[in-house]
């Protein structure tokens, strides 16, 4: 047993000597200049990981590339084509990451989605290996970053994964520095920052650490441009409503440059009614919350595009104002949700969570708004009364989505 703390010990001082933290040191903060020019509205695209998982390919990248385009999708601001786990093969003898056998080609896949007017992403982690066991990025971080610029990486997603255990070793080395672990990570996060920034590239990094630490209240002073801050979705009615209203009270964290993630959509992908993924992406549109689809593009039926491009959900999420949305009120199974808007407007959300149609209210005072020159029902596009307020009754565990115009 003394044997192995000894070890640990010092593996957790080697690591730590590396990564620049000391025992007792200051919280890590990021310098970079080119975080903060980056998306100013919320990041919208695809990834891999919902559908293919484990088993996505370089063609089925640049056929979501392509289904981008064809859909429409690129049109209404659906422009990263993100690349999860799993495209990772080993190192050569000077370090160099290479691909594995199903992307013979990144470089030219880059070019691919680049020639689409789209922009490219990957994946990695700031341990020794990914959530999938494949190589990762601890000690390479310069070299793996010159080497996503190469390829004309846009967007990096970096998931903690194995450096918990990198964390967790040294924390137990020092049990008397209660803050270690948490510095670790966060040094990780800003080591990554500064190698992207010295690529001269400008490539978005999205953190994927599910909220630990209070992420959202430090993620961009480590130069994240995006947040995870929860565990991970699942396509069922339970995981988004959990996650996605758990979200209330973080309004103040989110603005142009640095947003809360509350992960990926899955809307398409089958798990949920029609009236769920309305609500999925009316309660992401009003958290300003990165819009990244997860389902197979290639295969969307019309209810699909219709969720997935409604122009006046989108406008609601991609709103220049930059603020997130938060709850007003919840009594039992309904909630009401509002998000100020650029120019004074209002969104309003009116969620039944409850498993029968109920009928829902709310009034322009309780809303803050004196005096409504317009109500619109955003999915519908109806034009409703101004006066006093509205009522109807909502599906269950369906949305009102409504747009209010000052």
């Amino acid at each position: 047993m003394h044997r192995l703390v000894n070890a640990v010990g010092m593996k957790a001082v080697t690591l730590m000597l590396a990564l620049g933290v000391a025992a007792g040191a200051q919280m890590p903060v990021s310098h970079s200049t080119v975080a903060a020019t980056l998306v100013q509205t919320p990041p919208m695209g695809w990834n891999s990981w919902n559908h293919f998982k484990s088993k996505v390919t370089q063609q089925d990248v640049m056929d979501a590339a392509d289904a981008l385009v064809k859909s429409g999708m690129r049109d209404a601001g659906y422009v990263y084509v993100n690349i999860d786990d799993t495209w990772e093969a080993e190192r050569d003898a000077q370090g160099v990451l290479h691909t594995n056998s199903k992307f013979p080609d990144m470089k030219a896949l880059g070019e691919y989605v680049h020639a689409r007017g789209l922009k490219f992403g990957i994946y990695s982690s700031p341990g020794p290996l990914t959530c999938a066991k494949y190589a990762a990025s601890l000690g390479h971080e310069q070299q793996d970053a010159d080497l996503y610029a190469s390829w004309g990486v846009d967007y990096l997603k970096y998931d903690l994964c194995s450096f918990r255990t990198n964390m967790t070793e040294a924390q137990a080395a020092h049990p008397e520095d209660t803050e270690l672990a948490n510095r670790m990570m966060r040094q990780s996060y800003v080591t990554m920052r500064a190698a992207l920034d010295k690529t001269g590239r400008p490539i978005v990094l999205s953190l994927c650490q599910y909220g630990w630490d209070n992420v959202w209240a430090w993620g961009a002073s480590v130069g994240g441009n995006l947040w995870r801050t929860t565990g991970d979705i699942r396509d069922t009615y339970d995981s988004m409503t959990g996650i996605g209203f758990s979200q209330a009270g973080l309004a103040k964290y989110a603005g142009p440059g640095h947003w809360n993630d509350p992960d990926m959509l899955e809307i398409g992908n089958g798990g949920m009614t029609a009236d769920e993924y309305r609500t999925h992406m009316s309660l992401w549109a009003m958290l300003a919350a990165p819009l990244i689809a997860g389902n197979d593009l290639s295969k969307m039926t019309d209810e699909t595009k219709g969720i997935l491009m409604n122009r006046g959900v989108i406008a609601i999420d991609q709103d220049s104002l930059g603020r997130q949305g938060d709850r007003v009120r919840a009594d039992g199974p309904q909630e009401v949700w509002s998000k100020p808007l650029a120019g004074g407007g209002l969104a309003v959300g009116l969620f039944n969570r409850g498993s029968w149609n109920q009928t829902m209210s709310v009034s322009l005072k309780e809303l803050g708004v004196k005096n409504a020159k317009a109500i619109v029902n955003v999915w519908t596009g109806e034009k409703l009364d101004t006066k006093g307020g509205v009522t109807a009754v909502v599906p269950k565990h369906g949305v009102l989505l409504l747009r209010i115009t000052e």
